[in-house]
């Protein structure tokens, strides 16, 4: 008979945590939220030794404190979940830091194996850590690992199986402090076990106490469903009173330093530096590339330089795949010419016209721009931008770490909605969701280089780019004066630089295109129908008429674009594609052809933006965000054509 286990993986998001995930689990994951909460949850199963293992992700966090949605969701699945085994992964190569997680997760008297993790990198920075004597001095399995390249993971799995198992002694370390904050834990914790033993039979007793000693609110808030919880709180707070009058800090500043102590005597006594330190090409690349004067032209010559290769290698992969399928339409209409010319052009135009059109328009451009943001992720150049970025993201009310939602947004606008959960108040996701909608993702890519880069000449579409970001700026400074608040400072670990791994940027590239594929193709092929169904019918004109006064008095456009821009809002690459099957895009005007990009790229990407912004935001946020988003595309699209005219003339 199989047995089961249930094994959770915590540590921050640049430990290679989601590599081991990867790595444990394969292909064979699901992704959802954790209930009542806007917080990602991956889950993978997998079978091992006889025992089917399923793996729970844990949100990427630094500590299991109560400052954000993603800390309380961990430490909640596992003090009240109670899974069999916790994979603690670790950065050998930053292990001081990171054993900060790893005390607090044995103050919940969890049973722990600590994934030792990028101990390559740490050797090549002349680090290597004492894997038996941590072993020793934390109470716990240690087992080294090189998740990039699996290495590690069959003896971590052995481990973890042992452990559940009872094979292996489980006598981790009780964390103790200085002896003023520790004669007030145990007060606390005595206080707690005879007044709470409801809320003792879920949370440890000690784990309570340190908890309410650090004034956690939302411990406090959960003992004011039990009996006694007033008094529990006031004798907490009486504790913490006069340990702050001792010190003369606040309490969570006094255990947070404590346990960096303990966490520094550790790392010290495990460390061996096994030759002089001297600074790697990572570094000084690192310094080069935060430097505050020279990171900047970097950071630009980066975002040219990505949009130029996404040019160049999508105008010949797009004219590679016309020579390719140039006559395909023809040899279909050709071969159904024996049945009714309308189902002939149903097939031709509408199935297979919509098939080669996100072929030859769409996919193009996408996958180039799908390699390269893989690259930058896996390189970890992304974060040292973000770094650069945060006296700019402070004029919008948001921090450096906005600008990595922005990133994303070139890739995708719903897992740019999402990345906003980043950002550590509701005011600041607000920000930061309305900003990411505006900046150009892949699809809108699609029609800025597929046309105006195409037709127009990249410079143009570069402008556009620029011009884009001066009014997301623009804008998210608008609503930084608006909404009320203040901007918090920037918290964020740098990960080392590292060479891209050419298996995990194959692997994200593809999800993605297949995600792509998947979603949008359909999309485009029953557009395509409903497209062609229009023409044939005739009902197209009087949907051209209606919106006549908007997309040709006030956008100068085709009457026949309307229709595009309408069913853009199901994928934005679908707005080009109709287009291009309605009329020849050469018989637009250069002018056209940038109003007709400006609007696409600001009015709501698409279906599935909003609703991941209706599932992070909720009805009203979402509503406002979608209004002001279509408002401003058809104001700035109207003032771009009058401006334009004059300038061209």
């Amino acid at each position: 008979m199989t047995r089961q286990l249930r094994v959770a993986l915590a540590g921050n998001a640049n430990v290679g945590k989601s590599v081991i995930f990867n790595q444990l689990t394969g292909l064979n994951q699901i992704v959802g939220n954790w209930p009542g909460k806007t917080v990602e949850r991956a889950e993978g199963t997998l079978h091992f030794k006889g025992y089917t293992i399923r793996v729970i992700d844990l949100p990427g966090i630094y500590s299991l404190s109560a400052f954000s949605i993603e800390e309380i969701v961990s430490r909640e699945y596992i003090a009240v979940e109670k899974p069999d085994v916790i994979i603690n992964v670790v950065d050998a190569s930053a292990l001081e830091r990171n054993l900060y997680l790893t005390l607090q997760l044995l103050e919940l008297e969890a049973p722990i194996v600590m994934a030792l993790n990028q101990v390559d990198f740490a050797a090549k920075k002349g680090i290597r850590i004492n894997v038996d004597k941590l072993s020793e001095m934390l109470g716990i399995p240690v087992v080294p690992t090189i998740a990039i390249t699996g290495s590690g993971i069959n003896e971590l799995l052995t481990t973890v199986v042992a452990l559940a198992s009872g094979e292996i002694k489980f006598n981790p370390l009780k964390i103790r402090f200085g002896a003023e904050i520790e004669e007030r834990v145990q007060k606390i914790q005595k206080f707690v076990k005879k007044k709470l033993p409801r809320m003792c039979a879920v949370y440890p007793a000690r784990w309570i106490a340190i908890k309410l000693l650090e004034r956690d609110e939302d411990i406090a808030n959960k003992l004011k469903s039990h009996e006694n919880w007033a008094e529990v709180l006031k004798y907490a707070e009486k504790q913490a009173a006069e340990l702050e009058k001792m010190h003369g800090e606040p309490s969570p500043v006094i255990l947070a330093s404590e346990r960096y102590s303990i966490a520094s005597k550790i790392a010290k006594e495990v460390t061996i530096l096994e030759t002089p330190p001297r600074i790697s090409l990572e570094q000084k690349l690192d310094t080069i590339t935060t430097h505050n004067v020279l990171g900047y032209p970097i950071l630009i010559g980066v975002i040219l330089a990505m949009f130029s290769l996404i040019f160049v290698g999508g105008s010949f992969l797009s004219s590679f795949l016309e020579s390719i399928l140039s006559d395909i339409l023809l040899y279909i209409e050709v071969s159904l010419a024996f049945l009714p010319q309308e189902i002939v052009k149903l097939v031709a135009n509408g199935v297979f016209g919509g098939i080669i059109a996100g072929i030859t328009i769409a996919l193009p451009y996408i996958l180039p721009f799908y390699i390269i943001l893989a690259l930058l992720e896996d390189s970890g150049y992304l974060p040292r931008a973000a770094f650069l970025m945060d006296n700019l993201m402070h004029k919008m009310g948001l921090h450096g770490k906005a600008f990595i939602p922005l990133v994303l947004g070139y890739g995708c606008s719903v897992s740019a909605c999402i990345g906003c959960r980043i950002m550590e108040t509701e005011r600041e996701r607000l920000i930061a969701a309305f900003v990411v909608t505006l900046i150009p993702c892949a699809a809108r890519t699609v029609i800025i280089l597929g046309l105006v880069g195409k037709y127009v000449g990249l410079h143009a579409a570069l402008a556009l780019y620029i011009f884009d970001l001066a009014l997301v700026f623009f804008l998210g400074r608008i609503a930084f004066k608006v909404l009320p608040g203040e901007p918090v400072g920037l918290i964020m670990e740098m990960p080392p630089y590292k060479k891209p791994s050419l298996k995990v940027v194959l692997t994200k590239t593809w999800n993605r295109i297949k995600d792509f594929v998947y979603i949008a193709f359909p999309i485009i092929i029953a557009g395509s129908l409903i497209i062609t169904a229009l023409n044939i019918t005739g009902f197209i004109d009087y949907a051209t008429k209606a919106a006549k006064p908007i997309i040709s008095g006030w956008l100068g456009l085709p009457e026949e674009a309307g229709v595009p821009l309408i069913f853009g809002i199901l994928r934005k690459e679908l707005a080009l594609i109709l287009l291009s099957e309605i009329l020849p895009l050469e018989t637009l005007s250069a002018v056209q052809m940038i109003v007709f990009a400006v609007v696409a790229m600001l009015y709501i990407p698409c279906v599935a933006t909003v609703a991941a912004l209706l599932r992070e935001l909720g009805l009203k946020k979402a509503i406002a965000i979608t209004f002001v988003d279509v408002a401003v595309a058809l104001l700035v699209g109207g003032l771009a054509y009058r401006i334009l005219l004059l300038v061209i003339a």
